[in-house]
């Protein structure tokens, strides 16, 4: 399968537990980007910076539910975004655990 900027093709091992060919780019942009953000590889990375536009990027990452602090912090890092401004931080945030010692 080779990979174009409406049809990227991404690793192998980035979409394990699901049919990659029932994948749209456009309905499934949430999962597709917190994939490639929490599993990906720079080559991913680029094709969905490619593909949507950091922008948009940004606009689903910090409407995500969930989402690994590091790939959180890489984004907000890149983007000059605040952590403040993540649903997934702000959620976080508001159900503190209890210190476990």
């Amino acid at each position: 399968m080779t990979s174009d900027k409406n049809n990227p093709v991404f690793s192998h091992s980035l979409f394990w537990d699901i049919n990659i060919n029932t994948l749209d780019m456009d309905k499934h942009a949430g999962y597709i980007i917190e994939r490639v953000l929490e599993y990906g590889q720079w080559e991913d990375w680029l094709k969905i910076k490619e593909f949507y536009s950091l922008n948009k990027i940004i606009e689903v990452a910090t409407n995500l539910r969930s989402l690994e602090p590091s790939a959180m912090t890489f984004i907000a890092t890149i983007s000059n975004t605040s952590l403040e401004e993540f649903k997934c931080y702000r959620l976080i945030q508001s159900n503190l655990q209890p210190w476990t010692y």
